[in-house]
């Protein structure tokens, strides 16, 4: 399987330009690092910032909620550092989820701009 996909990018890679082959070769398959540089390029690198910082932030009340928990006698007050705990770690949670969904949308969006990529070589080959 894999040689046939080796020959289908070659394949491609032929009908391309030298400046479309370089962009082409920008679109591979990223690893998890390079998905996390992708998050902070773009219109939006302010927003995930603050996203990153909150999410400190959040990490930082959890862990001083937590040792809160320890030292407290009565019980109410001890299951209110302990939904602050719960609380803290939902925020986390919906952000940790915002960023690995922004970075699915990167990779949908870079496989699209190779298909049409793609389309526009194969139909190029085609109308000559």
């Amino acid at each position: 399987m894999k040689t046939k996909m080796e020959d289908i990018d070659k394949l491609i890679k032929d009908t391309l330009t030298e400046e479309e082959t370089k962009f082409y070769d920008s679109l591979e398959e990223q690893n998890i690092f390079g998905m996390v540089r992708g998050l902070y390029k773009g219109k939006n690198w302010w927003f995930t910032l603050i996203m990153h910082i909150m999410n400190i932030i959040a990490f930082g009340l959890a862990i001083y909620c937590l040792v809160q928990t320890f030292d407290e006698e009565n019980t109410n007050n001890l299951m209110l550092w302990i939904a602050g705990l719960f609380f803290c770690f939902i925020v986390m949670c919906m952000l940790k989820l915002y960023s690995w969904m922004a970075m699915d949308r990167n990779a949908v969006l870079r496989e699209m701009k190779r298909l049409e990529l793609q389309i526009s070589s194969l139909s190029g080959k085609i109308s000559e």
